[in-house]
């Protein structure tokens, strides 16, 4: 089972924090943003108190969100984006479904055949089984790394067919030019790890398409939120 999340020692209440926690992570927002929001409706918190929440309770949050149950059947599509840190160029190598939905993501130093194959060792251990299918873009380190990994597994190298892991990287893009680059390569994994739960979560699934289905999914995800984050429903 997994521990309750605790505010114990904060001076607000559960429901402020989880509130933060989630406008920070869900929307495209600045710390500073968030705080003048929760400012509107009367909280006066620092930007400050902001980011010690998003670390703090961040991950517990994002550790009791219910996952996505693997299925043999799925197609894991794979891509890499380079990041700068420091001046410095670091690859997140990140690998979502046929629906969009973010399996894993791993930043790295290396865009080579040895962080292809422990991107691919990943999420073999996470998923428990093999996908049908892997597509990628003509990256020649992927086809090297499923050749270990799982060679029996199909694998189509083609860029104009990996649209749906290139465009995941998207909104990540919009939050980096927001927070103006991120500061660490610790401090990018576990914001990525966080971020990607929550959107996972709140993103309907592509097959519903019609608005009362969208509707209904956003309000199931936000009683889901409130459960990770011990609040009423």
């Amino acid at each position: 089972m997994t521990k309750l999340v605790s505010c114990k020692r904060h001076r607000f209440p559960p429901e402020i924090i989880a509130h933060a926690v989630w406008l920070y992570f869900r929307s495209p927002l600045s710390l500073r943003l968030v705080e003048e929001m929760l400012l509107e409706r009367g909280i006066i918190v620092s930007y400050e108190t902001v980011r010690r929440w998003a670390l703090r309770f961040g991950p517990d949050y994002a550790r009791r969100l219910k996952r996505k149950r693997p299925r043999r059947r799925d197609v894991w599509h794979l891509d890499e984006v380079v990041v700068t840190i420091a001046g410095k160029k670091h690859w997140l190598w990140r690998a979502v479904d046929q629906d969009g939905y973010v399996l894993d993501e791993i930043v790295q130093s290396r865009r080579d055949t040895k962080a292809a194959t422990r991107l691919l060792k990943r999420l073999l251990k996470k998923q428990g089984c093999p996908p049908r299918r892997i597509i990628t873009d003509k990256l020649g380190s992927y086809t090297a790394a499923r050749r270990q990994i799982m060679p029996s597994v199909e694998h189509r190298a083609h860029k104009g067919l990996n649209n749906r892991a290139e465009n995941s990287h998207v909104p990540l893009r919009k939050r980096e030019r927001m927070m103006q680059g991120f500061r660490s390569v610790g401090g990018l994994q576990q914001y990525v790890s966080v971020f990607s739960a929550v959107r996972n979560l709140f993103v309907p699934p592509r097959t519903r398409c019609s608005a009362l289905a969208t509707h209904l999914h956003r309000l199931t995800a936000m009683a889901e939120w409130k459960g990770a984050a011990n609040l009423a429903a």
